[in-house]
């Protein structure tokens, strides 16, 4: 017979195994209920940052092409903001957001440097390119540019400065990133605080210079076209012929009888209607680095603060902080609203801007889902560069206007000219224009980013 106290022991002995592979199929399901979330975060795509960036897209074409006609959508001419001043902040804003978003995580120190600095070299390359001379697109079948009168500067060049400054103090600060934020509204400044830092510094040394530096008219901190620290230290960093020569600032009444349009420059003019002026100079766009670093703040935002109610109130909040003190420093006096200074108020003015549309845009896209009505934005959002060589720059057109007919104006593109399109249905000449360049421009590159998106085509640097 069995022993009794032997068969007791083997029973214990199986019901402690069973109860060991219970635990260990307990284990194995809660780490695989963990894991599963991580998956689908990372596949989410905040819609938002494509369609705000394909609207200052639309907004550079729009303006550049039909500001001629609308003076009031173009540039000021000093002092004030226009539709055409919000596009290189809005530019550094998403700039500011998508570096956020891009260096969330980082492998290694090292390799990010390295590609932050290619893709600020390519930047450049491709502003000198398009902006200093050397492409004469869409009109003339030319290209080259005498180096004794390059233009050094330019949008992407501005671009470039900010991206790299930016991206550099976020990837370098990477360890001291808190992965928790403490509670409080004030949190996420603290927990950034090196890049606020940063942009602390290019406030100082942009103010420093422009109200202590003495100029050549003997004056300091004045902010008057004719004599501001913006313009004489580009004078003095890059010569006087590499500057842009075409500057805003003509169509002030003291330059032109036409004022606020583009006009002949009177004979009885100041000199400093003729002179150059670098609206991308060096001066202005240190201060510009502000501007990404309040974009990047929102990426922060974006990172931090899961629900959309947080997330609003963080933004709101600062935009409105940043108009409110803007409106004060303009109306004032005490730091006027100017672009081509790249002003402090300008700063807050566009910035502020920048967040309520931001904002906006995410609460129709993102929250409530009206994707549809915004995706043209949002496919030119995903090929930005791409659409700004082909279209902000006119690079399509010229390769267009490459193929004539007998006569090198008998091109597709003369024949598409606004007044042969629409002067049988229109008797006003802006009106057409305007037309032009939202069907013929702005729609066609819409749908052409469309049919490279569902193809899977995409340009970045």
């Amino acid at each position: 017979m069995a022993d009794p106290g032997k068969m007791e022991e083997g029973l214990a002995h199986e019901e402690n195994m069973e109860k060991k592979g219970d635990k260990l199929v307990e284990q194995q399901q809660q780490l695989q209920e963990q894991e599963q979330p991580l998956v689908k975060q990372k596949t989410k795509r905040v819609a938002t940052l494509d369609a705000f960036r394909g609207l200052t897209i639309v907004l550079m074409i729009l303006v550049d092409d039909a500001g001629g006609s609308y003076a009031r959508i173009d540039h000021s001419p000093w002092n004030g903001c226009t539709l055409a001043d919000f596009v290189m902040p809005f530019f550094l804003f998403i700039v500011g957001v998508a570096i956020a978003l891009a260096l969330k995580k980082i492998p290694k120190i090292k390799d990010a440097i390295k590609k932050i600095c290619l893709r600020t070299l390519k930047l450049l390359f491709w502003g000198v390119l398009l902006q200093g001379g050397y492409s004469h697109a869409p009109n003339d079948l030319v290209y080259g540019v005498d180096m004794k009168l390059i233009r050094w500067c330019g949008i992407l060049q501005r671009i470039a400065l900010v991206y790299f400054i930016v991206a550099v103090i976020e990837t370098l600060t990477t360890k001291r990133r808190p992965t928790v934020l403490e509670p409080g509204y004030s949190s996420i400044f603290t927990a950034y605080r090196w890049q606020w830092l940063g942009g602390f510094v290019a406030f100082v040394i942009y103010m420093t210079t422009t109200y202590s530096l003495h100029v050549k008219c003997g004056m300091r901190g004045h902010l008057g076209p004719a004599c501001n620290a913006v313009g004489y230290v580009d004078q003095e960093v890059w010569g006087i012929n590499h500057l842009y020569i075409y500057p805003v600032w003509q169509r002030l009444k003291a330059c032109t009888h036409s004022s606020s349009s583009s006009g002949q420059i009177r004979e009885d003019a100041p000199s400093w209607c003729r002179a150059p002026f670098e609206p991308e100079g060096l001066l202005s766009s240190i201060l510009a680095i502000l501007s990404g670093t309040i974009g990047i703040h929102y990426g922060h935002v974006l990172i931090h603060f899961k629900g959309h109610p947080e997330r609003l109130k963080q933004w709101v909040s600062m935009a409105l902080g940043l108009l409110i003190v803007a409106i004060i420093l303009h109306f004032t006096d005490a730091i006027p609203i100017n672009e081509q200074l790249y002003s402090f108020s300008y700063v807050c003015f566009t910035a502020g801007a920048a967040g309520i549309v931001f904002s906006a845009f995410y609460i129709l896209i993102d929250v409530w889902g009206w994707r549809t009505p915004f995706l043209l934005l949002e496919w030119i959002g995903m090929n930005a560069m791409l659409i700004y060589v082909l279209g902000a720059q006119g690079i399509l057109l010229a390769f267009v206007n490459g193929w004539y007919y007998k006569s090198t104006n008998n091109t597709l593109v003369s024949f598409l000219d606004p007044k042969t399109c629409f002067q049988q249905c229109l008797e006003s000449e802006r009106l057409e224009t305007l037309l032009y360049v939202i069907f013929a421009e702005i729609t066609f590159y819409g749908v052409l980013s469309g049919i490279l998106h569902k193809l899977g085509i995409y340009w970045k640097l």
